[in-house]
């Protein structure tokens, strides 16, 4: 039997150990920590103590006042505070910024989005609005910011350990990234700043379409392709955060380029209405500008609409190419499209699918549509921000219990 140790000689780890058990557990005792962790009932029940009194943990009723048994000793129940405090996911997209607020136990609290303009590359306008969405939220969600124990941002570039982006072609990554890390830091918040790809990549594997693979490859599709590896259960980032941009497809034949499923659908429409090539019984004929777009594509290629299909059928051939690719660089179980377009795409992954089994040697990799559609990164750094806080709990400080 292991012998007790003076509680005066705990150290940080044992308490991490508790602290995270009860971050993943509903109610528990003593017993059901000791049995998690082996540390002696002593240990865990002064732990125990000392987390409630740092407000982590509730001490509830005991297990025989709550009706679960009558004889013996009553064990003493605890629960984490889900409402100890919060944290933030902020997904700054080109073109839109989704602020959500979740308390502990990942619950949604309050969702806020707001417009970016895609084309300025002044750094406070988009920082400006990053605060827009982030303290629209909190005070959606009746938070103040002293309760924020983290932030996670998302950008659609490349991030090194310190949340920073590269210079990048023309000068995009510096725009899409202008300094999120230093300017939430000013808060006193915890900030982690993380390509969106990744951050799609994570959402997927807890709660997405990846769910159970211990290898897949998450393609976040909006204007460009961007992807997030995860091989062998762990996200793969490279030395500078930039393992999944695509820039490579500019070298895969029958590829040449990074664009988007979104992007490809409308641009090769407009060509067709540009060379008047579409054919008058085509649905997608004679459309105002507003309409040329690839939902539009998609929905007329669900009706069956013949030149819908011819389009889908060349953008199926181009996302087997780069699928077969990642499959055969990785050897991953799965790929999941995600992002905005993911919920329309039905057709495409069919005929991706065949097409992607001529291409690679079986079994060809699972091949699926994301169900988060454009929540994918948002919901991804919430995700990042709760496993960030469990890991750095105790170097933080957070809101008192309510008296009762």
């Amino acid at each position: 039997m292991a012998q007790e140790q003076p509680v005066s000689t705990r150290g940080p780890l044992n308490a991490s150990a508790i602290l995270r058990f009860a971050w993943d557990s509903p109610a528990f005792t003593a017993s059901d920590a000791m049995s998690a962790t082996h540390l002696t009932r002593s240990t865990v029940i002064a732990l125990c103590d000392l987390l409630v009194a740092e407000g982590w943990l509730r001490e509830l009723e005991n297990a025989r006042a709550a009706g679960e048994y009558s004889k013996g000793r009553p064990a003493r129940r605890y629960v984490l505070r889900a409402d100890a405090g919060v944290v933030v996911g902020l997904d700054a997209g080109q073109h839109h910024l989704t602020a959500i607020v979740s308390d502990l136990s990942g619950r949604e609290l309050a969702r806020v989005q707001s417009s970016a303009n895609p084309d300025s590359d002044i750094a406070r306008e988009r920082l400006a609005a990053a605060d827009g969405s982030v303290n629209g939220a909190l005070q959606k969600a009746g938070v103040t910011s002293d309760r924020v124990l983290c932030i996670v941002v998302g950008v659609p570039a490349p991030t090194d350990a310190d949340g920073h982006s590269p210079e990048g072609q023309n000068s995009f990554w510096r725009i899409m990234n202008p300094g999120y890390a230093e300017h939430f830091s000013k808060r006193g918040w915890p900030t982690v700043v993380e390509n969106d790809a990744n951050l799609a990549a994570i959402a997927e594997g807890c709660r997405g379409r990846a769910a159970g693979a211990s290898s897949f490859v998450t393609l976040l599709s909006g204007e460009r392709f961007g992807a997030g590896y995860v091989v062998d259960g762990r996200l793969v980032r490279g030395a500078q955060g930039g393992a999944g941009e695509m820039r490579l497809l500019s070298l895969v034949e029958g590829v040449g380029s990074p664009d988007g499923i979104g992007a490809l659908a409308r641009d090769w429409l407009h060509k067709a209405i540009a060379q008047n090539v579409v054919p008058p019984s085509s649905a997608l004929a004679g459309l105002p500008e507003h309409e040329q777009d690839a939902r539009t594509v998609f929905r007329a290629a669900d009706a069956g609409d013949s030149f819908a299909l011819s389009i889908i059928d060349r953008i199926a051939e181009r996302l087997a190419r780069i699928c077969a690719v990642l499959a055969g660089l990785l050897d991953v179980e799965r790929i999941v499209v995600a992002g905005a377009v993911a919920t329309s795409i039905g057709p495409l992954l069919e005929r991706t699918a065949r097409r992607l089994t001529e291409l690679t040697h079986p079994p060809a990799p699972e091949l699926t549509a994301s169900t988060l559609s454009d929540n994918v990164v948002s919901i991804g750094a919430v995700a990042h921000a709760l496993e960030y806080a469990r890991d750095h709990a105790l170097t933080m400080t957070v809101a008192p219990p309510t008296s009762a």
